[in-house]
């Protein structure tokens, strides 16, 4: 059979790299990749042996687990191998539920982790929940927003976010809560500076020994990013959320997660919505 220009691949990537590839990553970042991710992972890891100069996959992965890649690398590698699927209010039936736990609070300090926070459509979803229940651009809330790729982490705390990205929002929270842009911005909308500054982001690996992270949240949004992990590794993240959570505290799940199986701390609220039980607990 003629080969095409669709069957010959720039770099030579076999089986063999994939697995060191699956192996990297999960003990990087607990990513499990499925046998199907192999296309993907040439794709995107293609983009970083163009970047370094190097011709080959095999050298590539020596030289990034002997160190000669430097610590910068290891991070794009991470990134380029972490998917960031979202939108704003993306599983929308949680946040008339965030709404009623805010409000039974008035008068409180209100902490909220967002774990996963990608592009930061989610964190600044609940940034608007918060304003909208407190009916005030300053509510008594601090959200803290963590993500392992710097990327996505640096496109959030910018806040910009082609038009069409906020489409599906009301008017009202368009007007309130975004400044359109103009000239060579139009097309494009900015989050409001009241709404950024009720947010923190920072770099957290979910896997690391160390989060640096004080307890006492109120919610935990940790939504679709379980489902990449393997179930030894769900119940260590779990684990660690629960001395994190206040004894009224939420956890928000992804709408393919079930944390029952995983940990016997939590018992459920509502559709994907977890909170501690007590009993189990103690």
């Amino acid at each position: 059979m003629a080969l095409t220009r669709e069957t010959v691949k720039e770099f030579d990537f076999n089986g063999k790299d994939f697995e060191r590839v699956r192996a990297m990553i999960y003990k990087r970042a607990g990513i499990a990749l499925a046998d199907s991710k192999q296309e993907m992972v040439y794709s995107r890891l293609a983009r970083r042996l163009r970047a370094t100069g190097i011709n080959s996959f095999m050298r590539y992965l020596d030289d990034l687990e002997g160190g000669r890649l430097g610590n910068g690398e290891w991070e794009a590698f991470t990134n380029a191998l972490t998917t960031n699927l979202t939108s704003f209010f993306r599983e929308s039936h949680h946040f008339p539920l965030l709404a009623e736990h805010l409000k039974a609070r008035r008068g409180e300090q209100i902490n909220i982790w967002c774990s996963a926070s990608s592009t930061g459509e989610e964190p600044y979803s609940i940034a608007i929940t918060c304003c909208e229940a407190f009916n005030t651009l300053t509510p008594p809330v601090h959200i803290l927003a963590t993500d392992i790729d710097t990327n996505v982490l640096a496109t959030a705390a910018n806040g910009v976010y082609p038009m069409e990205r906020i489409e599906k929002l009301t008017p009202e929270q368009q007007r309130r809560f975004f400044l359109k842009g103009r000239g060579a911005n139009e097309g494009m909308a900015r989050v409001r500076q009241e709404l950024r500054q009720l947010i923190t982001y920072r770099q957290v690996n979910l896997l690391d020994e160390k989060w640096d992270i004080r307890p006492g949240f109120d919610v935990i949004f940790c939504r679709n990013v379980m489902i990449y992990f393997d179930k030894a590794t769900q119940r260590k993240i779990l684990s660690r959320f629960v001395p994190l959570m206040k004894p009224d505290a939420l956890l928000f799940a992804g709408h393919s997660e079930n944390f029952l199986y995983v940990s016997d701390a939590l018992k459920l609220r509502g559709k994907t919505v977890y909170e501690l039980d007590e009993r189990k607990r103690a």
